[in-house]
């Protein structure tokens, strides 16, 4: 399957880059995760480090500060466990056992990760979400600080929705899909983060600009598309009836397999043309703050696809 998505996808025009200080934080963020009991076996502590989370990480964020790619990866890292947890430990078939652990991991998102509220005993996904909220909040980014929390809030809800579904055997239409995989996919708190670590900041009415708001939904769109169809010879051994966009598409216009293959490619390709044009406007009428924020979507497509190429999790 990998060699079909290599094959069919449009390579991201980009420039490729890397973080010089990738290595140092990957071994970082894994002692990260096992202080935290994110990963508690040999399993997973070598689950975890075939994720890679600083490889991508560290494409999608270049030039960022060292603490801030830090930042970055533990959160990717957290998202893997928690993906870990959903898709193969059996949380994410069961809304009866995911619905409490939400509630938990909401409550902590509640508290902003205030230093002087001591959050409550919710166990290791709970204390490290407190503190990527903790840290987060250190930067004195007030609203950067609510858009990762509101983020991370309907990224969580979004899986109770897949749950749901998973148990019913419910296969979503396509534009409910697409819709809820931006949540699912953990996409909209990365980019938050990598802006987090960006020289210029957005102010509020840049980021309420329509035509940056579009360019932000079809970078998660694309790099939720990649993934889905990196990922979709795995997934679908698993589960034939996998929450995948190939699936989605499959069902959703009765075609075979190989059909439903290309739909997806296409649909990839035609937003990667989309993303070119709609960045080539806003390139040619904003400031250097608009810039850095570009410049940071066309990293995270193109991380996304180098991820992808070699990504071991998905072999």
């Amino acid at each position: 399957m990998r060699n079909f998505a290599i094959s069919a996808l449009r390579e991201p025009p980009f420039r490729a880059d890397h973080h010089g200080a990738t290595e140092q934080v990957a071994s970082e963020s894994v002692e990260w995760a096992r202080a935290f009991g994110l990963v508690d076996s040999s399993h997973r502590v070598h689950r975890l480090q075939r994720a890679d989370a600083a490889g991508l990480a560290g494409r999608a964020c270049p030039y960022g500060s060292v603490d801030g790619l830090r930042l970055l990866t533990d959160l990717i890292s957290w998202l893997f466990v928690m993906d870990d947890a959903c898709d193969e430990d059996g949380l994410g078939a069961d809304p009866a056992r995911l619905g409490p652990a939400i509630s938990t991991l909401i409550d902590v998102l509640d508290r902003c990760g205030d230093p002087d509220v001591v959050p409550p005993a919710v166990g290791p996904l709970g204390d490290a979400l407190h503190d990527l909220c903790r840290r987060t909040r250190l930067h004195d980014r007030p609203a950067l600080l609510l858009r990762f929390v509101s983020q991370m809030r309907e990224y969580l809800l979004a899986l109770l929705w897949e749950a749901a579904n998973r148990e019913r055997r419910r296969m979503p239409e396509v534009a409910e899909y697409v819709q809820l995989r931006r949540h699912i996919g953990g996409v909209r708190p990365c980019l938050t983060l990598t802006d987090l670590a960006a020289a210029q900041p957005l102010g509020s009415t840049q980021r309420a600009d329509p035509a940056l708001v579009a360019l932000d939904l079809l970078t998660v769109d694309l790099v939720c598309w990649c993934n889905d169809l990196f990922s979709y010879g795995k997934e679908s051994q698993a589960d034939p009836d996998a929450h995948n966009l190939v699936t989605v598409l499959a069902r959703d216009s009765g075609a075979d397999e190989a059909t439903a293959l290309r739909a997806a490619a296409n649909q990839f390709n035609e937003g990667l043309a989309a993303f070119v044009d709609a960045e080539g406007a806003l390139l040619a009428t904003g400031d250097e703050g608009v810039r850095h924020a570009l410049a940071a979507r066309r990293n995270w497509v193109r991380a996304t696809y180098d991820w992808s190429v070699v990504a071991a999790r998905y072999a």
